[in-house]
């Protein structure tokens, strides 16, 4: 059953199919410890705060914020959904373009991240992550 983009359920949803892929695929060379803010969520207070953590060579995204992050990204829910569900990085940089995106920290980072090519199992995971996606 499809869940709401960033609702708890779609987060539990997503970690059940990232569990179902451990150890398969490429590890993740960038290695990158950033947070996420993103605003205008159409549930709780409105904003979802999460963070990607990359140094294990696992893409792992979780609740919360972590303390030593190396970035943070903040943008709103509707260019949140484009960059993770949808994947669509011509959206992506239109809304870093427009003020959509503010970043704080060290950009390298998540430009380097950014242009890492997903293997046949990160995009199997990508196209599990959007069915389950309302």
């Amino acid at each position: 059953m499809a869940q709401p983009f960033l609702s708890p359920e779609w987060i539990a949803e997503v970690k059940t199919i990232r569990d179902k892929y451990a150890g398969q695929g490429n590890p993740v060379v960038q290695k990158v410890r950033m947070n996420l803010v993103v605003t205008g969520a159409p549930f709780g207070d409105g904003e979802v705060r999460a963070h990607v953590d990359t140094t294990t060579g696992d893409l792992l995204i979780e609740q919360g914020a972590l303390d030593d992050a190396e970035v943070t990204v903040t943008t709103d829910f509707e260019t949140a959904r484009k960059l993770f569900v949808d994947q669509d990085q011509q959206a992506a940089m239109q809304a870093f373009l427009g003020g959509k995106v503010k970043v704080q920290g060290d950009m390298t980072k998540l430009l380097a991240l950014q242009g890492a090519a997903p293997d046949a199992t990160a995009q199997q995971i990508a196209a599990e992550v959007k069915a389950i996606t309302a």
